[in-house]
């Protein structure tokens, strides 16, 4: 599993690159976690970054695009398949995050990734 990949199935008949998922509600396994603030798009090294609002006290978290389930482009809601608890224990929720520091995206990737803490296989998810 590439974690900073988009599945396949995340947008089913629509070009994941060709969606604008900016400022849709983000829908973790069990609620709501916020909306997209930046969604990118690169091959291996996408992500979402989610503001929380009131939930985690108005941060935003960077969710690597391998979480994404689907998109509901209907709805405007991007589905993750991981739990709120999982992304509120996320490296680096604590602390001003750079998104766009290797360090903190190693340890998000490890923490997500098969083996992490945060890791949930996509057949638990379904």
């Amino acid at each position: 599993m590439d974690v900073w990949s988009y599945r396949d199935q995340s947008l089913p008949g629509e070009s994941l690159s060709s969606a604008d998922v900016s400022d849709y509600g983000v829908e973790a396994l069990d609620g709501s976690i916020g909306k997209v603030d930046e969604a990118t798009y690169d091959t291996g090294s996408s992500y979402l970054i989610v503001d929380t609002g009131p939930w985690i006290f108005g941060k935003k978290v960077m969710l690597p695009a391998g979480v994404v389930l689907r998109v509901d482009t209907a709805d405007e809601k991007v589905y993750v398949n991981r739990t709120k608890d999982q992304i509120k224990a996320a490296p680096g929720l604590d602390d001003p995050i750079d998104f766009t520091d290797e360090g903190y995206r190693d340890k998000l990737g490890s923490y997500y990734g098969p083996g992490g803490s945060g890791y949930l296989d996509w057949e638990d998810a379904r």
